[in-house]
């Protein structure tokens, strides 16, 4: 079991890190594949300048907690607060292997597809069941249980997606040749 001491350090670090640990959020989930750092110096952050809102207030809560908020109030994204508080550093988790619980996810999304039911945050959090109810919660207690992983990976980096701020900061990070990313990280 990963406890909360794993996530008081960079978010960029625990970014990198977290690929190949598996997620699980009630019994279902799977290995994180793909996620990406934001900090209080990033113009890409809600955490940016360190100005706590209502909405961003988890982000700036104890390391080893959940930030999950709504994006574009469509979809709910799940966001692992870390570094030394209240910094507001997160690492948002982007996509998900399947592994545990897949039919639970299958129904929750309406997807058959494997390679599609955690490819993205919001799809990721439809599949698990998260929503803002878990904004704020400890990762080192139910529902959640983060395992670690069991062996050293090729991780591959990249600038982060689906931003408008900060495009070219290279703080997306993936298991190298997945096929559960969210989008392929470009050739070096």
């Amino acid at each position: 079991m990963i406890g909360r001491d794993y996530f008081a350090r960079d978010a960029v670090i625990v970014a990198r890190d977290l690929i190949g640990i598996t997620l699980l959020v009630g019994g279902v989930g799977g290995v994180i594949v793909e996620a990406e750092a934001y900090d209080e110096t990033d113009p890409a952050s809600h955490s940016y300048g360190g100005k706590m809102t209502p909405r961003n207030r988890s982000m700036f809560g104890p390391a080893g907690t959940a930030y999950v908020y709504r994006s574009y109030g469509v979809h709910w994204c799940l966001n692992f607060v870390c570094g030394a508080n209240p910094r507001g550093g997160a690492a948002l988790i982007r996509a998900l292997e399947p592994v545990a619980g897949v039919e639970a996810m299958q129904k929750r999304r309406g997807v058959e597809k494997l390679t599609q039911l955690c490819a993205g945050p919001g799809r990721l959090t439809e599949a698990l069941g998260i929503t803002g109810t878990l904004d704020g919660r400890a990762l080192d207690a139910p529902p959640f249980l983060l395992k670690p992983k069991s062996s050293a990976l090729d991780i591959a980096a990249g600038p982060r997606i689906g931003i408008n701020r900060g495009v070219e900061t290279p703080w997306r990070f993936g298991m190298a040749g997945s096929r559960f990313l969210s989008r392929r990280f470009p050739r070096p």
